[in-house]
């Protein structure tokens, strides 16, 4: 028996365990190709669904943004509008003062005063005149500041005027009055 040889048998069993290495080799290295294949798959799916989420959210925003700017410019709209309708009530609300602009200066005058000019530069009045006296002038400031239609009378000039003859003397004025209305003092007052 010391003369058998088992060399060719163990030379087949290595050539048999070294094709066995290379079958389980392939197979493994096929399988992890597969597995790779399929989370490339997976991986790109998600990536499409993940694209495909992205574009639907953009489109959204795009058209959000266009509402965004369609309610910006009703909001500059509604605030035109709004404006123009304060300026109408403002007008509305002013259309009865010229008439007691009128009246009030009217009533206010005393005997012995007479206006030559009246001009109004915003609510500003100036008022030109000619009196005999300058407690005439006077009395005239004071109705004015009485009046709920104008505050503030203010005298800016009084000079002395005579006729050629020099026997009788005018007062030449020039006084600044605020106009104001009885509406807006009380709403003043009471806020």
């Amino acid at each position: 028996m010391a003369h058998i040889n088992l060399l060719p048998w163990r030379e087949a069993r290595r050539k048999e365990q070294q094709k066995e290495f290379l079958v389980f080799l392939l197979f493994g290295a096929a399988l992890a190709a597969v597995l790779v294949f399929f989370v490339h798959i997976q991986v790109n799916g998600m990536i499409d669904y993940q694209k495909a989420r992205n574009k639907y959210l953009q489109n959204e925003i795009k058209i959000l943004d266009k509402r965004i700017a369609e309610i910006k410019e009703l909001e500059k709209t509604k605030a035109a509008l709004l404006e123009r309708m304060r300026i109408i009530e403002e007008l509305q609300a002013s259309r009865p003062g010229v008439v007691h602009l009128f009246d009030e200066l009217v009533l206010s005058l005393p005997e012995g005063l007479y206006l030559e000019t009246v001009s109004q530069k915003g609510n500003q009045l100036l008022i030109e005149g000619k009196a005999e006296s300058n407690a005439r002038v006077s009395a005239y400031m004071r109705r004015l500041d009485a009046s709920p239609w104008f505050k503030d009378s203010r005298l800016s000039i009084i000079k002395s005027q005579g006729d050629k003859k020099g026997t009788v003397e005018t007062k030449s004025f020039k006084l600044t009055v605020t106009q104001t209305s009885p509406k807006a003092e009380t709403e003043k007052k009471g806020g």
